[in-house]
Parts: structure tokens; sequence; C-alpha cells
């Protein structure tokens, strides 16, 4: 990996890379922020058992590596003591470091708020914090990417579900951030880490695939440079050539996406050229095509039309005399710099004060997300929008004027017309794609010219839209469209199924609407009062069973029940029980202190096995037994008859469990549904569906037959994964 892997190994060597290359730095901020690091986390080990400041140590190495300024590397020494230290806040770092490093050290600092309701919503709501923060200075970001790097490198000393969890994590999130901001050294590492830990086996067969043929590979690549260098001298052209092996997970994808095996992967080397002048890359383009034959279809001018994170080259793919294919990429050494380092090539700094190359035509990215995260008031849909919008594939299309836009690959003329601006999006009524009128969910190519035909007296975006485009922008447009345009009737409908939500749950909505029950709400999800939060779940912005349930949650909070103490029940139950000395009744239920008891379940949490049970002594029909996470569960209120239930080993029944979906109304959607279900073999015993006319929308309540939890968990998992689908959860 070079560079970015060479360690700073004590407070010397990480001052003289940093005066390398500015020699100006303020280096006592980096010394002062060093030795209050250090003793900071004295004492604390990671989980490899090295001492807990080598991390910050290696960030702030990376950092430095990457060429950031004293500010930077001082937050990377920084980054954890907040999170970690006793005794050290943000107004301490504040104090002794300045504003500028607390914003960076806040910026990368997790949220440690503790009524999260799952992990998912814990990773959401820090990475959407980073992103802000991120809005406003772009180096929390790439401290952020040197933590994470040095966590992978180390990731061998957590347990493997943690270590599949955090690969999958940088995969989908980190490595593709790299990636946009252009920092291929840390984007590349990651990615082959990842792949070490999400597939072991094919991680370690590529790996020795690759190091069986190294020795003919290297000799290959020395006879091209050989015969290149000779031409090139002859040219006068001052030029640098080597030769790199492609990272192990660019050769795994290609082997995966294009099912072909390894052997069957000619392209596994590159050599690079690095010139001084733009005029000399297209020389040398010429005299490659010149001494090899180009493979068809492999050459692209990323100098004329560059990525999006500014990366700039030509590549080219040609077959030598021996018969093997590799691919030549030709930039200038500027061209080099900002590939390896990507954005944090772009910094400036003179007498303490950043100044950035044109940055902000550069990350028109970040300002969509800023624009979606605005709209998203749901924190795992972020998420969503970051992977579908960001980390995609890319096409490029253009406008009738020859512009140049990125977008996602998938996306439709509908898509590109909010891309443009949202009044043009608003008053489109057609397309043209190369001349010729298509209809609006026509799929877009890269190279397509795309004309938007408009009409002033439009009446405005279809709802149906929102099933055709593919990126959060222009969802969040069409639904601001009619958030704007509908305001009253989207406040009166989310008040109504509010309501049908909540005596769904036999819940009052007005006893759920005390104040402070709804400010933990109003302030999550950003809501301006109570009619912002109506109107966000008329226009489908969020779900009635979403707040819903917020509000239980917060209602429950203030009641605050007793933690419950589960005695024993010493004497005999008004009714009679059927005896059986194992202790287990009828349905795979074992009573504590009750052996034989007739049991049956409650409806309003209808438990399978796998959940953490309860019984009620309930006069007359034997033992209730219910969920204890159920909101009707309170052991401070007659405990005597509360008992501890627990499920046998092996119940060998089919119980009945409960769910609810929210999915984009179409026609033939339930019979779709019940032809999947069927297929899935998966019994249907009881469905109740309803149509929301004001957003398109459909919510369905299927009762199914389940043997336990793990396998009603992996049917919503299944219908999660249809397109249609926007929210499924137990009921």
């Amino acid at each position: 990996m070079g560079l970015i892997q060479e360690e700073c190994r004590n407070l010397d060597e990480l001052v003289g890379v940093l005066t390398k290359y500015h020699p100006e730095a303020n280096v006592a901020l980096v010394e002062k922020a060093y030795h209050f690091a250090e003793k900071a986390h004295e004492g604390q080990f990671r989980k490899s058992g090295e001492p807990y400041f080598i991390h910050p140590r290696i960030v702030s190495g990376i950092l430095a590596r990457l060429m950031l300024d004293a500010p930077t590397i001082a937050a990377g020494l920084l980054h954890d003591t907040v999170e970690d230290c006793e005794n050290v806040s943000l107004e301490v770092i504040e104090k002794e470091f300045g504003q500028e490093v607390a914003l960076l050290v806040d910026g990368v600092t997790k949220l440690k708020r503790l009524n999260f309701s799952s992990r998912v919503e814990q990773q959401a709501e820090s990475i959407r914090k980073m992103i802000l923060a991120m809005s406003k200075d772009i180096r929390v970001v790439l401290i952020k990417l040197a933590d994470r790097t040095h966590n992978m490198r180390t990731l061998g000393s957590q347990p493997p579900e943690s270590q599949k969890r955090i690969a999958q994590e940088t995969l989908d999130i980190y490595a593709p951030l790299a990636h946009r901001l252009g920092v291929y050294k840390i984007k590349q590492e990651l990615e082959d880490l990842c792949l070490r830990y999400l597939d072991p086996e094919g991680y370690e067969n590529l790996r020795r695939k690759v190091g069986m043929k190294r020795a003919e590979r290297e000799a290959n690549i020395r006879q091209v440079i050989s015969t290149l260098s000779d031409k090139l001298k002859d040219m006068n052209i001052h030029y640098e050539i080597d030769g790199r092996p492609k990272h192990f997970y660019s050769i795994y994808r290609k082997m995966v996406l294009q099912h072909k095996p390894f052997e069957q992967i000619f392209d596994l080397i590159a050599i690079r050229v690095l010139v001084d002048t733009v005029q000399d890359c297209y020389a040398v383009l010429g005299i490659v095509h010149t001494l090899w034959k180009q493979v068809p279809n492999r050459f692209k001018d990323y100098i004329s039309m560059p990525k999006p994170n500014m990366y700039q080259s030509l590549h080219t793919t040609v077959v030598s005399e021996m018969g093997f294919p590799f691919e030549v990429q030709i930039r200038t050494y500027e061209m080099h710099r900002i590939a390896e380092y990507g954005i944090a090539a772009h910094w400036r700094y003179k007498e303490g004060k950043q100044v950035a190359d044109g940055l902000d035509n550069k990350l028109y990215w970040l300002r969509q997300i800023l624009d979606w995260q605005n709209d998203t008031r749901d924190s795992e849909e972020f998420i969503k929008s970051l992977k579908v919008d960001l980390f995609s594939d890319e096409i490029f299309v253009f406008t009738p004027k020859g512009e140049i836009l990125d977008l996602p690959k998938g996306a439709t003329p509908i898509d590109f017309a909010y891309r443009i601006h949202s009044a043009v999006g608003n008053k489109c009524v057609g397309a043209k794609v190369n001349g010729r009128i298509v209809t609006l969910d026509t799929p877009l190519n890269t190279g397509d010219f795309v004309e938007i035909i408009t009409q002033q007296n439009s009446k405005g975006p279809s709802r149906d839209w929102l099933k055709i485009v593919k990126t959060s922008q222009a969802k969040a447009k069409i639904r601001q469209f009619y958030k704007k345009e509908l305001k009253d009737e989207n406040i009166a409908s989310g008040k109504q199924m509010l309501d049908y939500e909540a005596k769904r749950l036999s819940l009052s909505l007005p006893s759920l609407l005390k104040n402070e029950y709804l400010e933990p709400i109003l302030r999550k999800y950003s809501f301006a009062d109570v009619d912002d939060m109506y109107a966000a779940v008329g226009c489908g912005g969020i779900t009635a069973a979403q707040i819903v349930t917020r509000l239980r949650e917060e209602q429950k909070r203030h009641e605050k029940p007793l933690v419950p103490v589960l005695p024993r029940v010493a004497e005999e139950p008004a009714f009679q029980t059927k005896q059986n000395n194992a202790g287990k009744s009828d349905m795979g239920i074992i009573i504590a202190g009750l052996p034989g008891c007739q049991v049956h379940f409650a409806k309003c949490c209808t438990p399978l096995p796998g959940d953490e049970i309860i019984g009620y002594i309930t006069r007359g029909r034997g033992v209730t037994i219910h969920s204890r996470e159920c909101m009707n569960v309170n052991p401070s209120h007659d405990p005597a008859r509360w008992v501890e239930a627990h499920w046998s080993e092996s119940t060998g029944s089919v119980y009945n469990g409960s769910i609810q979906i929210l999915a984009y109304d179409r026609h033939n959607l339930i019979a779709d549904l019940m032809g999947y279900l069927s297929a899935q073999k998966v019994t249907v015993t009881a469905l109740n569906a309803r149509v929301n006319t004001s957003n398109q929308t459909c919510t369905i309540e299927l009762t199914l037959q389940v043997a336990n939890k793990q396998e009603l968990d992996w049917v919503i998992k299944q219908i999660a994964k249809r397109s249609d689908t926007i929210e499924i959860f137990r009921v």
C-alpha cells in the first residue's frame, strides 16, 4: 500500500513527515496533542492487548502521509479522548487546542445517547452526524477514514461476529466514501481488508493463486516497461513508469460480477506512466497503441471527462507480444497526486488558513447528501440513500448544452430533470434521449444526450414517479412538492392514520400526545410542531407505525415500571390443571411451579419460541403467556399472579405470528405477495389490507404459521427485499 502504511513510530517521525510537506506547520500544536492524548489514554488497552495510544498515533500518521495540516493531525491524535477518557470533554479540547480542533474531534465522536432502538439506528445517526460535520469541514471524514483504516488492520482481535459486521459496514459506507473523495490509497486497502473477513476462504484462495504466478507476472511487467521506456527515451519525454498488480478486491469483484474463474481474468497487472503535461499523456497513448494491439472498448479518457471525485487519467488495455493483456494508465504527476490522495491533495495551507482549489464545484454530491438528510426523517432511510445514490455504479449523461452529469446506474429522465433543478422536474411532461422521445421510466446509459420537455401549466409530478425514480434527490423533491402543495390535506390524512394505528394497538391517540411524550419525537425527527409531524405521516415521509411506536416507548419510559422480580406461586391457583410430571404444558411452555397447567397466548403480543416470555394467572382460564416486551406486562401490578415461564427445548408446534407491511400500492400487489409467500412455503392464516389513496401506499397485515421467532424473522427479511416494500415489522 506504499507510504500510507508506513507508521510514524514516535513524535519525532510524525513531526518530520509534517514539516517535510508543510515547513511552517504549527508543530507545537501537534506536540501538545501528542502528549495530551498519550496521558489521557494511559492505562487503556485495545482488545489486541496493545496500549490504546498506539491507535491515535497511527491514525495521526496516516493523516500525515495524506499531507494534511497540523489541526487535522492534532484532531487525529485526540479523536477518541472525548469518547473514551474520563474528565475529557469537548469543552476541555476547545480550551486546550482551540475551536477548529474541537469541531474536528466532535465530528468523528460517536453519539452516546442511550435511547436508540437498535444498533442500526445508532450507526445511522452517527454517520448522519459525521456527514453533517463533513459538510462544514471535509477533514472530518478524512480523520474517520484514517481511524477506520487502522481499525480494519487490527480487526483480527475482534470476535468473528464483530469482524463481519464491521467489515460489511466498512465496505458499504467507508470504502465508497474514500472512492467518492478520490483517496484510492485508503479505498483499496479497506476493500482488501473487508474481503479478508467477509469471505476468508475466497480471500486466501485468491491470494494463493495470485502468488503462484507472481514471478511470471513480474517478468512480464519488466519486459513491457523496458519496451515502452526505449520508445519514450527516443521521443525525449520526461517520464516515470512502474508496474503494479491489481488489488485483490478488484479481481474478486470482477470474478463475481462477470462469473469468471480466476484463470479467465487476464488483466491482473497495470502499467502506470507519469509525465509532465497533458500533451505528453496523449503522446504516450499514441506510442502505446503503436507498440501493442488495443483491446476493443477498453479505452477510457478521464482527462477530458474527469470522474466526480476529481480523478483524471487515460486508461487503455492492450495485448503484449507474448499474448497477455495488461492495462496502461497515463497521467501527469499532479493528476497522480490527486488520484492517490484525492480530496486531501486539494488542500493548501498558508498562514494557518486552508484554501480549497475550487472544491465547491467538485463536491456537488456532498450538497446532495445535505438535501436528502434535511428531507429524510428516518436514519435507516438516510443510510439507504447513501448506498443507492452515492455508492452504486455511475453513468455519465449529457445535457443539450453538452454539460456532463453523473447519475447512479438505472437513473431515469425524471432523475435527470430533478438533478438539473426542482422546477424542471416539477414541470416535466416528457423526455428525449439522443433526439428520440422516450417514456419517463426509460433507464439512461452513459453517453446519452438527454432533453427534458416541460410545460408551464403542468399540475406537477405524479405520485407514481416515486416508484420510478432511482435517486433519493428526486424522491425528496417529489415529496417536498406534495408536502408543500397539499399540506392541509396531508395534516388531516396524517392525523387520521395515526389515530387508526393507535386504535389498532388498543391505544388512545390523545393519551399519547402529551407534551412530555411528543417533545423527544419532534426533536428526533426535526419536526417544527405537531402539524409538521402529521403532514410528514400524511405525505409518506414517515409511517404512522413509527410515530405511534416511539410515542408508546416515551409513555412507557415516563411510567417507569418496576424491574420484574418474579415470585414462585406457593398456593394452589383457583383453577384445575392437567398434571404433567415434566412440568411441560400442551403448548410447549414450561411454567415455574405449575406443571401441566392450561395455557393460552395473549393476542396483544402473540409470543413465539425465541421470545422471552412471562405468564399471568387468569382465573378460570389458566395462564396467559405474554412477551416480556409486551406493553401490557407490568409485574409490579398484582405480582402474585405473574409467574416465570419459558419455552421447552423442542415444542414441535406451529404458532401464529403477525406482521405489518407498508408497500407501494399497485395492481395485483396482494396477489403477487401471496404467490411469493406460497412459493416460499409460508402458510397465511389471516390477511387484512387497506389502501391510502393520498400517498398511494397499502398497509397489509398478515398472520402466518411459523415454528419460532427465527422463522418469522426470516420471512420478514425476505419480504423486506422486495422492491415494493417500504417498511415491514412484526406486530
